[in-house]
This record gives C-alpha cells, sequence and structure tokens, in this order.
C-alpha cells in the first residue's frame, strides 16, 4: 500500500488517480453479499472522488444489477432500449456490433462527445455502472470530468451570472434514417431545462450542469438570444471539460466504473472504432432525483417522461 492509498477499517483500499477525479477501490469483490458498512464506504469515495473503478471483478449481469441496487433504485436499460440482454432489462449494452447496425458505421460508443448521462430527462440518472466485457487490444479509454471543480474554480462574478441560467438538453437522432433507433427517439422526444448549476442532494456541492453532448442540439439558453446562447455554452463547455479536471481509465478485463452522473460528464475516446476492433460494455443506472439551481428551482420537463426504476 503506498502513501498515496486510504486503507479503511473494513479492509478496502482507496487509491486516487489524479488531482481532482477518480480514484481505485481494492478490497472488496462485487459479487454475493458486501456488507452495508462497505456499501458506506463505496459512497463515501463515490461523493469524494466522482468517480471510483474497480478491477479484476469476474461478474455478470445478475451481479452488476444487484450491485447497483445496494445504491439505489435500478432503472431500465435506456428510454430508447428495446433490445437489451433476454431477462435483463436493466442492462444497457455499449457495444460497437450493434452501432454499426442502428447508425451505419463503426464506433466505440453511441455518444462520442462529453455528456453526462441522459440529460434530456427531468431526472436524469443519479449514477452509472459500467463493466467491461470485450476490449480493442488497445484503444477505447473513457475519460470524465469533475463538474463541482469546474464550476467551483470559475471567477465568483461569472458564478453568480451562471448560477441564474437555464439550459435546454434535448435528445437528438444520431441514429440511422428508419432505425429502430431513430424511431424511438422521434417518438419519447426528451427535452427539458435544467438550471446551469445543480446542487448535489447528498454533498450540497455545486456542478456546473452542460453536458455538451445533450446541449450542442438544443443550443439555448433562456432568455438569451441564439447566438448569445451559443458563446455562453461553448465557454461553459470549454470550462467543464478543462484537461486537469479530468481522469483518464484504461479497461481491463474484469474492470467495473462507478461513477456519480450528478458530478461528472464523460467522454468515450474514439480512437478504436476505425481499426475495426469489437469494444463492449454492459451499464445500468441509478434512479435520479430532478436537479435544483442554487435558488432552489427545479428543472423542468418539456416532453417525455421522468425515468423511474424499481
Amino acid at each position: 500500500m503506498t502513501e498515496l492509498e486510504d486503507s479503511t477499517s473494513l479492509g478496502l483500499d482507496v487509491t486516487p488517480l489524479a488531482g481532482y477525479i477518480g480514484a481505485e477501490i481494492s478490497g472488496v469483490d462485487l459479487r454475493g453479499t458486501i456488507e452495508p458498512a462497505v456499501v458506506d464506504e463505496i459512497r463515501s469515495a463515490l461523493h469524494r472522488h466522482k468517480v471510483v473503478f474497480f478491477r479484476g471483478q469476474d461478474i455478470g449481469h445478475a451481479d452488476q444489477i444487484a450491485f447497483a441496487r445496494l445504491f439505489g433504485r435500478v432503472t431500465p436499460a435506456h428510454p430508447h432500449e428495446e433490445d437489451p440482454p433476454e431477462g435483463f432489462p436493466e442492462i444497457l449494452p455499449i457495444d460497437s456490433r450493434r452501432y454499426e447496425t442502428n447508425l451505419g458505421r463503426k464506433r466505440t460508443s453511441y455518444d462520442s462527445s462529453w455528456h453526462t448521462d441522459v440529460t434530456a430527462l427531468v431526472n436524469p440518472p443519479a449514477a452509472s455502472i459500467l463493466r467491461a466485457h470485450i476490449l480493442p487490444p488497445y484503444g477505447g479509454d473513457t475519460a470524465w470530468t469533475n463538474l463541482v471543480a469546474a464550476y467551483e474554480n470559475l471567477p465568483k462574478d461569472l458564478r453568480d451570472f451562471v448560477d441564474r441560467l437555464d439550459i435546454r438538453h434535448q435528445f437528438t437522432t444520431r441514429a440511422a434514417s428508419g432505425s429502430q433507433r431513430e424511431r424511438k427517439v422521434r417518438e419519447t422526444n426528451l427535452v427539458s431545462y435544467h438550471p446551469a448549476v445543480r446542487v448535489h442532494p447528498d454533498t450540497g456541492e455545486r456542478a456546473l450542469f452542460v453536458s455538451p453532448g445533450f446541449t450542442r442540439g438544443a443550443r439555448e439558453v433562456r432568455g438569451l438570444s441564439p447566438s448569445q446562447s451559443e458563446r455562453i455554452l461553448s465557454l461553459l463547455w470549454e470550462e467543464a471539460t478543462r484537461t486537469e479536471y479530468t481522469v483518464r481509465f484504461k479497461w481491463e478485463p474484469g474492470s467495473v466504473a462507478f461513477w456519480d452522473n450528478r458530478a461528472t460528464a464523460h467522454l468515450a475516446i474514439s480512437d478504436a472504432g476505425h481499426l475495426g476492433h469489437d469494444r463492449v460494455l454492459y451499464r445500468v443506472t441509478l434512479e435520479g432525483d430532478v436537479p435544483r439551481g442554487v435558488d432552489g428551482r427545479q428543472s423542468e420537463q418539456v416532453s417525455g417522461e421522468a425515468f423511474y426504476g424499481s
């Protein structure tokens, strides 16, 4: 154990991986029974580090779902998913083979831009858990950024200005015309307004809530013109994804990532799809709350429905 590790009384080692975000947790087997005190330690590490990683975990769909349920209600796979693995409606395959069919080209992720998961929902998932299954021999990493740090390091006058903004988030169609995915996106039509700064319901921290992958299509800040919105959003996207706030994770067989969707955005690095390698990971998400701004105002649903778990 190095001096950078935080060894708990329960045998967990929590090793920070970057200056603002990310830690690797060892000393726990995600299969089977996990004591409530260990769950509390993992939750505490998640709140502190925003994304935590586990290595060498030999788990399947049922284990992944059971682990997720220790931290909240597990949602269905995705508002647009109609073909999850048989018997596991909570599992979303992040599968390059499916993207080739649905999007018309080979790629390693559905969305290769920075984003927070499904923020077009009025209650985006609180957290996501992703495990590796099939990996390219190299490439296909994922990066996360700390949106709390991004907000806290803004100049005070800019923070005060951003605190009052609401941004339109919507799900745009990135699917082949006529595909199941394209039809589902159109039918569901997810659109919401969220505060540009949300207050974390557990930690009280303020996070810059811009999710480029879901706000680039809308490009709308309430009360501003399109050109003004474009400039403000570009500034906020740049601040949210500054390199110093990020951590990059190299997937290995048995790797699991668990991140707080209320304090992070992430990026599937698109450096493997053009090589023809397959990349398959499986994700589950936890039911989220309706975000609140610093003045207590809540997000507003424009179209679509809230997303609940069980």
